[in-house]
């Protein structure tokens, strides 16, 4: 350990060689934090969160902080340092925070590891794929893409991000109209549920004056830049994918979920509820969708926590167990949804300057060091190396197609879907097949009604046509209908 971070040092400086950026990446419970202290102990690095929950302070159990005292053994950024008040921290405030990090861990001739579960932080630190307007700047420079800011809108920071949650506060559907009149590309992708990304896309034209889609091309042509954003940032990039198998994964993750409350997790809950959500409950306005209040465990024990002390404990305990279950439910479900990211935005991430992810099987702990951190260990020193790990990256999907946003209208379901793929799977979907198949029976009754109706009238056209010079009186009678 002590050699390779000699030589990491000894390859730094002016005109020699590049630290790699170390990234590990995976879903919860697969061992990130303890892979990357031990990697940031043995090769001298720093390392820098990427959660957008471990960002706020509070609910340390919850969130699954590593310990102060794991903290004391290596340099820690971006934990604990928000406001659990703060709704509006962005992932541009976090871009913007760790970035500067980043460059400053290189320049103190260290190596910087990017580690946590909001893929989308560690997205937006690799590539080039966000619009950024800056407070009191007299020109935007986004995604290579110089314009003059609308004089009335340059909006701070904070100001900014309360303008998105306003944004989002209003009907899904008027706020697709909204983007779809100054916007109509950028509307044609996304959903009208997807009230985030509609109310990001409508301020970025609220504070530039130009489309968000007219960003994203920028990007797109600039030299790197691919589908999904623009150039890689960091060139020299070594990322580690810890992933398991989903009957192990699963069972780790109850087990977690188990431990967290042998740890003090409902004294942790009880605690930040008195502390910060109680009135907001009083007043009937708690919010989960913003802010540390959105971490996955506390909404779950809402009911118990607002109940606790009012209620027969018989039902107290009832609540107890159903928010353990929920929470446990909840974050398998968040567990798959991170590792789907990995391999849509990542494996399969289309265009250049990718680079290449490194698969570490955490299946069975008890192999931790013979199959995590000795390959891991190998890996990182071969880029500080400037060398090709002896390891094979895992093989990129980039063959794949990108996934085209286009808009589909499923009237059968009344769904709007949004993406090729989407749309295809909605179509073999069980659902959709039920729709289907009451819309075919619908339709074979009404062919066959048809029919009847169109016999009815040509035999009555055939009798008209008979009866025609006849005199009604000496006509034969025709029996009445019932």
């Amino acid at each position: 350990p002590a050699m390779a971070a000699a030589a990491a040092r000894s390859l730094s400086g002016p005109g020699r060689r590049a630290l790699p950026l170390v990234v590990i990446l995976g879903a919860t419970g697969t061992g990130k934090s303890e892979l990357a202290l031990q990697l940031g102990l043995r090769l001298g690095g720093e390392i820098v969160g990427a959660d957008s929950m471990q960002v706020y302070k509070g609910l340390d159990i919850i969130t699954n902080k590593i310990s102060p005292q794991e903290q004391t053994l290596c340099g820690h950024h971006m934990i604990s340092f928000v406001d659990p008040l703060v709704s509006n921290y962005t992932v541009v405030d976090f871009r913007n925070k760790a970035a500067a990090l980043i460059e400053d861990i290189f320049a103190r001739e260290k190596i910087p590891i990017v580690v946590g579960g909001t893929n989308y932080y560690i997205e937006s630190l690799l590539w080039k794929v966000l619009v950024d307007t800056k407070e009191h700047s007299q020109r935007f420079d986004v995604g290579g893409l110089v314009c003059a800011p609308q004089e009335k809108t340059s909006p701070s920071p904070g100001r900014a991000a309360d303008r998105r949650v306003e944004l989002e506060q209003l009907d899904g559907r008027e706020l697709h109209c909204r983007l779809s009149h100054v916007d109509p590309e950028m509307a044609a992708k996304l959903h009208p549920h997807d009230k985030r990304k509609v109310a990001r896309s409508l301020q970025v034209f609220e504070e530039t004056g130009i489309p968000h889609s007219e960003f994203l091309h920028r990007q797109r042509e600039e030299e790197g830049g691919g589908p999904l954003g623009g150039p890689l940032k960091y060139p020299n990039s070594c990322i580690l994918w810890l992933y398991a198998d989903q009957a192990a994964l699963d069972e780790r993750l109850d087990k977690r979920v188990d431990d967290m409350v042998a740890a003090g997790l409902l004294e942790e809950l009880r605690d930040f509820h008195r502390r910060y959500n109680q009135e907001k409950v009083a007043e009937n306005c708690q919010d989960y969708q913003h802010g540390i209040f959105q971490s996955i465990g506390f909404k779950e024990f809402h009911e118990y926590l607002i109940t606790e002390g009012k209620c027969p404990q018989e039902t107290s305990a009832l609540l107890l167990e159903k928010g353990i279950q929920a929470l446990k439910l909840v974050t398998k479900r968040y567990a798959r949804k991170q590792n789907k990211w990995v391999r849509n935005r990542f494996l399969r991430r289309p265009g250049p300057n990718v680079p290449p992810v490194y698969g570490l099987q955490v299946s069975d702990l008890s192999q931790w060091d013979e199959d995590v951190l000795k390959p891991a260990l190998q890996i990182v020193e071969s880029f500080i190396q400037g060398q090709q790990p002896s390891a094979d990256p895992v093989k990129m999907e980039s063959e794949i197609n990108e996934d085209k946003r286009s808009h589909h209208v499923c009237e059968l379901c009344n769904r709007v879907i949004i993406g090729d793929r989407e749309w295809a799977a909605h179509t073999k979907s069980k659902s959709h097949l039920h729709h289907l198949k009451k819309r075919r029976k619908l339709d074979s009754k009404l062919s066959a009604a048809e029919s009847r109706v169109n016999v009815t009238e040509t035999q009555g056209e055939s009798e008209g046509t008979e009866n025609l010079g006849q005199d009604p009186q000496t006509s034969p009678a025709q029996p009445e209908n019932d």
